[in-house]
C-alpha cells in the first residue's frame, strides 16, 4: 500500500520526460527537464520497491541506490532554471554543483559516512544519515536559494508577459517541490510516513501548466523572447560602427602622412591597417545576419500562435526583392543570385513570413554552395492552371537520397556542428501550411537542389455594386 503513491508519480515522470524529448528534440531546455524527471524517477521507483523489502541485503543496497539520485535532485532543478531563465553565465555554478554531488556519490558508494544502514519504520525501511549527509543538505539550501534568486530576476525583467507567466509557474514549482524535504527528516529518526511525493505531484503541475499553456519547452519561444531583446543593443553597435566608418579614415589618412614625413614611428603594420580601414563594414554586415537571424527567431516563435498572424494579400515580386535586398550577402553571392519573375502573382499569406521563408532558403542554399565552392541560386516564379509557384533551386552538391525523406522533419539538421538546430525547413513547411500551400524538395546530388513552393490561387475580389 505505502509503494503505491511513489510508484505512480514515478511513471508520470518518466513518462513526461519522455514526452518532452519527442515533443521538442533534444535541446538544453528539454534535456535538463529530462534530467529531472530521471532522476526523481529512479529516486521514487526506487522506494515504492524499498517499501517492499523486508531482506537487510536488499534494504541496504535499495537505500545506497536510491540516494544516489536524490543527490543529483536538487542540482537538476537547478540546471531546468539556469535553462529555462536563460542565465548562461550560471553554468559554471551548475557544474560545480553537479561535481560536489559526484563526490558525495564517491562516499555513498564505497563508505558509510553519507547512509549509514537504514531505519525500519511501520511502512519499510527508510535511508539513515551518516556525518556527511548535513552537507547534502547545505547544498540543496543554497541551490534552491540561487536557483529561486536567478527565476525570479529573471521575471522579473521579462520582456513579456507570457514569458513572465512561464517563469511565475517555474517558482511556483521549486517552491513546492522544496517542501518535499521535509522527508528528510526520516533520514533522522523522526518516524512519519514521508510526503514528499505529494509535493513533487503538485510542483509537476505547475510545470505542467507552464509547458502546455505557456509553452515552456519550446525553445524557439524562449530563444525568440531573447533575441527580441537584442535588437537595441544591436542598433547602438551599428550606430557607432557608422560613427567608425564616417571618422575612421581621416585618422588613417593622418597617420599614414603623419609616418611618411617620420613624425610617428611605424608601428601598426600595412596588412592591419588595410583590415582597419574595412571594419566598420564588416562590423555592419555582421550586424545584419545577426538581424536576419533574429527576423527568423520571431518569425518562428510567431507561428506557434497562427491565429493571431495577420494575413493578406501580397505580391510574391516585393517579397522576392526585400528578401534580397535585407539579406545580408557575402562576397560575390548576391550576384551569383539570378532571379526571373515570368508571373508577378499575388498571393494570400503574410510577407513577413515569406521574407522569413526566403532569408531560410537563402541560409541553406549558400551554406550549400560554400561547402561545394561552386554554383548558383535560381529563384523563378510561374503560374500554373492549379496553382501559383515560387522555385528555389541552387546548383549545389544536392541532398543525399537517404537524407531527402527527412528534411521538413522538425530539429532535423546535417549542420550541427555548423551551429544547426533544424528547425529551418520545418519552418518553412508549417508557413506554407498556414498560406493552405505546400514546399517540396527535388535534388540530384552534385547537380542541383529545388524547393518548391506552391501557393493556391486566391479567389478574384468582389466587386462593390454601385
Amino acid at each position: 500500500m505505502y509503494s503505491v503513491l511513489p510508484a505512480g508519480v514515478s511513471i508520470l515522470f518518466l513518462g513526461y520526460g519522455f514526452y518532452a524529448l519527442s515533443s521538442r528534440g533534444l535541446n538544453r531546455i528539454s534535456g535538463s527537464f529530462f534530467l529531472l524527471c530521471l532522476t526523481t524517477f529512479f529516486w521514487q521507483a526506487t522506494w515504492a520497491v524499498l517499501f517492499q523489502t523486508s531482506t537487510p541485503a536488499t534494504a541496504s543496497f535499495l537505500v545506497k541506490f536510491g540516494y544516489f539520485f536524490i543527490l543529483f535532485l536538487p542540482t537538476s532543478m537547478y540546471h531546468f532554471l539556469t535553462e529555462i531563465s536563460g542565465n548562461h553565465s550560471e553554468r559554471r555554478y551548475v557544474y560545480a554543483s553537479y561535481l560536489f554531488s559526484g563526490l558525495l556519490a564517491v562516499s555513498l558508494i564505497f563508505t558509510n559516512w553519507f547512509v549509514s544502514g537504514y531505519y525500519e519504520y511501520f511502512w519499510g525501511p527508510y535511508p539513515k544519515a551518516g556525518f556527511l549527509h548535513p552537507l547534502h543538505l547545505l547544498q540543496t539550501f543554497l541551490i534552491v536559494l540561487r536557483g529561486l534568486h536567478i527565476t525570479y530576476s529573471a521575471q522579473k525583467y521579462a520582456p513579456d508577459k507570457a514569458t513572465q507567466s512561464r517563469l511565475r509557474f517555474c517558482i511556483a514549482g521549486l517552491l513546492t517541490f522544496l517542501f518535499a524535504a521535509i522527508d528528510y527528516l526520516c533520514n533522522y529518526g523522526i518516524e512519519f510516513y514521508p510526503p514528499g511525493i505529494v509535493f513533487i505531484a503538485i510542483a509537476l503541475g505547475f510545470l505542467t501548466i507552464a509547458i502546455v499553456k505557456y509553452d515552456l519547452l519550446n525553445p524557439m519561444s524562449l530563444a525568440a523572447t531573447f533575441a527580441h531583446e537584442m535588437r537595441t543593443p544591436l542598433a547602438t553597435i551599428r550606430n557607432q560602427a557608422s560613427g567608425i566608418a564616417i571618422y575612421l579614415p581621416a585618422l588613417l589618412e593622418g597617420y599614414m602622412r603623419a609616418m611618411e614625413h617620420k613624425l610617428v614611428p611605424p608601428g601598426i603594420p600595412a596588412r592591419h591597417l588595410q583590415y582597419f580601414s574595412g571594419i566598420s563594414a564588416k562590423i555592419m554586415t555582421e550586424i545584419d545576419k545577426s538581424n536576419a537571424v533574429i527576423d527568423i527567431l520571431l518569425a518562428t516563435s510567431a507561428l506557434e500562435t497562427p491565429e493571431n498572424i495577420q494575413l493578406g494579400r501580397h505580391m510574391i515580386g516585393a517579397c522576392i526583392v526585400e528578401a534580397l535586398d535585407r539579406y545580408p550577402f557575402e562576397a560575390d553571392m548576391r550576384e551569383r543570385t539570378k532571379v526571373s519573375i515570368k508571373s508577378d502573382f499575388e498571393f494570400h499569406g503574410s510577407d513577413t513570413l515569406l521574407v522569413a521563408v526566403l532569408f531560410n532558403l537563402l541560409n541553406n542554399s549558400i551554406h550549400a554552395l560554400n561547402a561545394a565552392g561552386k554554383g548558383e541560386i535560381h529563384i523563378e516564379t510561374r503560374a500554373t492552371e492549379s496553382c501559383n509557384i515560387l522555385a528555389f533551386t541552387d546548383t549545389g552538391p544536392g541532398i543525399p537520397k537517404e537524407i531527402l525523406p527527412n528534411i521538413f522533419a522538425p530539429y532535423y539538421s546535417t549542420k550541427h556542428k555548423a551551429g544547426g538546430l533544424g528547425i529551418g525547413l520545418a519552418f518553412c513547411k508549417k508557413v506554407m501550411a498556414v498560406f493552405r500551400g505546400n514546399i517540396s524538395c527535388h535534388s540530384a546530388e552534385a547537380e542541383y537542389t529545388t524547393f518548391t513552393l506552391e501557393f493556391p490561387i486566391p479567389a478574384p475580389v468582389s466587386q462593390p455594386s454601385c
